[in-house]
């Protein structure tokens, strides 16, 4: 039977492009672990991404996961099919223009065929204490790089 685990993850940027940082809690029975990182020129979205890779990265052995993001980009990507879409398209939208970010998506896709993992939204710089830790996290992990 695998491991049920709860991810929270949130990615931050100051300035688009700038430096940015990812936050993220693993969370196993009353086992919670802080994760973050940050990259000195980068987007957001790099760091929503990033945020759910390097967590997912983390896990030793293939788990059921809920994982938690504010990042729509993220979340719909999955739940919606684009990320489907785009493959089964070249790695082109709707709209015939390039996907961004094609290296994280790809890193991400290797991870979602070790792990089962369910995708939910959550409200950004709201009430929920998990998804404002990471973003706090994330908001460390900036000026870490300065």
């Amino acid at each position: 039977m695998k491991k049920q685990v709860t991810i929270y993850t949130d990615g931050a940027c100051s300035g688009n492009p700038g430096p940015g940082g990812w936050g993220a809690l693993l969370m196993f029975g009353s086992i919670t672990r802080e994760v973050s990182g940050s990259s000195p020129a980068t987007t957001n979205n790099r760091m929503e991404l990033g945020a759910a890779i390097e967590a997912l990265a983390l896990l030793k052995e293939p788990c059921l996961v809920d994982l938690y993001s504010d990042s729509s980009y993220l979340v719909n990507a999955i739940n919606n099919g684009w990320l489907q879409r785009w493959q089964r398209n070249s790695w082109q939208t709707a709209a015939k223009k390039s996907v961004e970010n094609i290296d994280l998506w790809q890193k991400l896709i290797k991870l979602l065929k070790v792990h089962e993992v369910r995708f939910h939204k959550v409200k950004g710089h709201s009430d929920n204490a998990y998804n404002n830790r990471c973003d706090q996290l994330a908001r460390e992990a900036i000026k870490k790089t300065s």
